[in-house]
C-alpha cells in the first residue's frame, strides 16, 4: 500500500511540474481597441478547429469586465455549414495584461497569450505557453507578407514549430 502512495505521489509531482518555458507575452492590452472582429491568417493544427475555413473570432465587452468570444468558421467540405461557439474571457491578473484566460466549457479555461500586438491593434501572434496553439490574427482579411513573417519570427524565436502553421482561407460567401 505504502508503495502505491508513494508511486501516486510522484505521478502528480511529475505531472504538476512546469514543462514549457516562459512564454513573454505584450505588457499593455487596450481591451476596448482589441474588441472586435478578428479574421484568422494561420493557425497551427488542432482538434476544435479541423476541416474549417473562414475562421474568425469576435470579442465584446461585457458589462463586468469580462469579453465575450464568438468564434466561427465554415467547413471546408460542406458549402455554408458553419460552426461556431461563444465563450468568455478575462485577465486573471491585471500585471500581466498579455496573458487572458478563455473558457468555453466550464469549468475548463485555456491560456490565450498575446506574444505580439500592432500598436494600431490591426495584427496580433496568439499562442499558449505549451507551444500547442498559436494563431496569427489580423483585424483585416489579409495581411501584409512582410507583417506575417516578422510574426513568424517571432513565433519560431518563442519555440513554436512554424513549419506546421496552417495558411487560413478568408475567401467564403
Amino acid at each position: 500500500m505504502k508503495n502505491y502512495i508513494l508511486i501516486i505521489i510522484v505521478m502528480i509531482s511529475f505531472l504538476s511540474c512546469k514543462t514549457s518555458k516562459e512564454l513573454p507575452t505584450v505588457e499593455v492590452v487596450d481591451i476596448n481597441k482589441y474588441a472586435g472582429t478578428w479574421y484568422e491568417i494561420a493557425r497551427l493544427p488542432n482538434k476544435f478547429e479541423k476541416g474549417l475555413t473562414c475562421v474568425s473570432a469576435t470579442y465584446t465587452l461585457k458589462s463586468n469586465e469580462k469579453i465575450e468570444v464568438l468564434n466561427k468558421g465554415y467547413f471546408l467540405d460542406e458549402k455554408g455549414k458553419f460552426k461556431d461557439i461563444k465563450g468568455t474571457a478575462w485577465v486573471p491578473n491585471v500585471k500581466f495584461q498579455g496573458r487572458l484566460k478563455v473558457r468555453f466549457f466550464w469549468p475548463f479555461a485555456g491560456d490565450y497569450y498575446i506574444i505580439s500586438l500592432d500598436e494600431n491593434y490591426k495584427y496580433a501572434l496568439v499562442g499558449d505557453p505549451s507551444r500547442k496553439y498559436l494563431w496569427i490574427l489580423s483585424k483585416n482579411k489579409n495581411l501584409d507578407n512582410k507583417i506575417y513573417s516578422e510574426l513568424l519570427e517571432v513565433a519560431k524565436i518563442n519555440g513554436f514549430s512554424i513549419e506546421k502553421l496552417i495558411i487560413i482561407n478568408q475567401e467564403c460567401n
